[in-house]
């Protein structure tokens, strides 16, 4: 069933010369670096251009009275975007496909971004359903009660539809996402109509917020629920060991993968999001997809974006985690 909230949504080496003159010039760049107090840098005595190791760098100028004096330089800023989108050029989909990709690196803060159109979430809205009623259980001043856990297991560790949707209509369905995603500093995400939550629109960023939510400090999640979703997430069942956790270089992952089949097309949603680990750095990573053919591809076609986003910041490395195909019994809606 696609609703019209759902349409609405598709869019040197040292010199030998002069050596006494080269060792006094660095000792003079040092002392004038310390005086100002703003600078530190690594003088090596050298009568040529070398390669520039340190993160900071300096411009050096004689004043009036003969002393060195030395200018911090700004960095070169890197465009991480422009790199994401060099890095997807490699990425093969199908002819009307479409994918979008975001990644976080935890440890540094920065961020890239590819492509900016809204995708049916199906599946991965659990996350955010669940981010939604521990909120509201916080709001209260409450527990999830035993029910409320019960179901929260089986809809992120087991992807059960039944729990999701009991729990959507706990949270007050889209009004009560939307109203929790405001919140949490979501822009681009609507809940879907009526009991139809697999049809809420989101995006790649604002995917990544969320994870920032569930794997962030800076949240308006409590610890304690934080560390209850990220829970879930690192427990999901065996049949659904893929997605982003491709991009992983171990067993430190946690995910909630979508997928769906459209009944109006017969393409496939296929989405996954969550953190892994590579390269010693923690990256949060969101991939959507529309307009696969089958499930097999559009898995594939989102590992692939996973692993290209995380390269991005690992020097062009990718995951290598085995990742395991979902079993014949997967649901066609989950």
């Amino acid at each position: 069933m696609e609703s019209p909230r759902a349409r609405r949504g598709r869019r040197a080496r040292p010199s030998r010369t002069r050596p006494l003159l080269s060792t006094a010039l660095a000792v003079v760049a040092v002392v004038g670096v310390t005086a100002a107090g703003t600078v530190y840098v690594k003088a090596q005595a050298h009568s040529g251009p070398g390669p520039v190791s340190s993160r900071a760098s300096a411009s050096s100028s004689a004043t009036a009275d003969g002393r060195e004096s030395v200018e911090p330089v700004a960095e070169p800023t890197v465009d991480h975007d422009a790199l994401l989108t060099e890095a997807m050029g490699s990425v093969a989909a199908e002819d009307g496909a479409a994918v979008s990709v975001a990644v976080l690196d935890l440890d540094s803060g920065e961020s890239a971004t590819y492509g900016d159109g809204a995708f049916d979430t199906a599946s991965i809205v659990k996350v955010d359903i669940l981010a939604a009623l521990l909120l509201r259980a916080q709001d209260e001043d409450r527990r999830l009660t035993a029910a409320e856990k019960s179901y929260a297991t089986k809809m992120i560790e087991n992807s059960d539809n039944a729990s999701a949707s009991a729990l959507w209509d706990v949270i007050g369905r889209a009004d009560g996402l939307d109203a929790a995603n405001k919140r949490f500093g979501l822009t681009g995400t609507e809940g879907g109509d009526g009991a139809l939550w697999g049809l809420t629109q989101t995006t790649a960023a604002d995917q990544l917020t969320l994870l920032r939510q569930v794997f962030g400090d800076d949240s308006k999640l409590t610890a304690a629920s934080r560390s209850y979703l990220r829970g879930l997430m690192g427990q999901i069942e065996a049949d659904q060991h893929w997605g982003v956790s491709a991009a992983a270089d171990g067993t430190r992952w946690a995910l909630k993968n979508g997928w769906l089949a459209r009944s109006t097309t017969g393409l496939w949603d296929i989405n996954s999001i969550g953190r892994v680990t590579a390269g010693g750095h923690a990256f949060l990573v969101a991939v959507l997809s529309n307009g696969n053919s089958t499930q097999a591809k559009g898995i594939s076609l989102v590992e692939a974006a996973a692993k290209a986003a995380v390269s991005v910041f690992t020097g062009g490395g990718e995951g290598a985690s085995a990742s395991a195909s979902p079993s014949a019994s997967a649901t066609a809606s989950s």
